[in-house]
């Protein structure tokens, strides 16, 4: 949140255009580094609850297939 701010503000602030390319590309930096640093500490794991919900969705879909194929087959 705060790096958000931190770029939007920084064109105003009156920095030289080559301190400005300095500061930009550490704070990319920082944003990647904080990533990462989030990704290794798992706090950002949204794909653990939606594989599981994805294998138990595909096991109720398939039976919920073959229902449906028995139901018109008897028709």
């Amino acid at each position: 949140m705060i790096l958000g701010v931190w770029i939007a503000i920084l064109p105003y602030l009156g920095f030289p255009y080559s301190w400005k390319s300095v500061l930009y590309t550490l704070t990319g930096l920082a944003i990647i580094y904080l990533s990462y640093a989030m990704y290794q500490a798992e706090e950002f794991d949204n794909f653990r609850e939606n594989t599981a919900n994805t294998a138990l969705g595909n096991k109720k879909t398939r039976a919920t297939a073959a229902i449906i194929t028995e139901e018109s087959s008897s028709d």
